[in-house]
């Protein structure tokens, strides 16, 4: 009788991507919008204390933020297991970055275009690292709208790093975004982690 490992009961590909932005992007709302499980998040209230070190402008309704990572996973085309970081988005929570970047096959750097500036910070730290990411911009209800030309300009962003519109409420979007990571990261010879056992 053989016991060898059979095709068909072959397990995915571990994939650890981060997602990444500035404060209020939209990070925790993506990878609770395309995760298969019940997403992990490590959000804490804000409070008057924070008022002097945190900048609202521009989201002033936001009640949260991220203080450690928010986790989800997806699987995609079932070869595929993504597990997906969502990072802190202020800097004093940064320090947890290179922590979870170990292993991570790349990035999807969140832009909210109200907030464009903020998310230089994620570009600069994965490019100092070679590590491979894609430009998401989260469309805000309301919020002015620019071409991927003028935010690849704004961001002086080399021509082979995908930009793409995304809606980070919406799975299908969020998918979208990850699948351009995933072949983007592989193009430049990024291999994933390896298979889960």
């Amino acid at each position: 009788m053989d016991f060898g490992r059979s095709d068909r009961w072959r397990l995915p590909t571990a994939i650890k991507i981060l997602i990444a932005g500035g404060f209020g992007a939209g990070k925790t709302t993506m990878v609770t919008a395309v995760s298969e499980t019940r997403p992990l998040r490590t959000e804490e209230i804000l409070t008057q204390i924070g008022q002097h070190i945190d900048d609202l402008a521009g989201i002033e309704g936001k009640p949260t933020t991220t203080v450690a990572f928010d986790f989800g996973r997806i699987t995609i085309s079932g070869d595929y297991m993504l597990y997906l970081f969502g990072t802190p988005g202020q800097e004093r929570f940064w320090f947890v970055w290179d922590d979870l970047n170990m292993g991570a096959l790349g990035a999807v750097v969140l832009a909210d275009t109200r907030r464009l500036a903020d998310c230089f910070p994620a570009i600069d730290y994965f490019e100092q690292r070679d590590t491979p990411f894609v430009v998401a911009l989260n469309c805000f209800d309301g919020a002015r709208e620019f071409t991927v030309g003028e935010v690849r300009q704004a961001l002086n962003l080399e021509p082979e790093i995908p930009i793409v519109m995304t809606d980070a409420r919406r799975r299908d979007s969020g998918r979208e975004v990850l699948i351009t990571l995933v072949e983007h990261a592989m193009r430049r010879g990024a291999t994933p982690v390896g298979t889960m056992s």
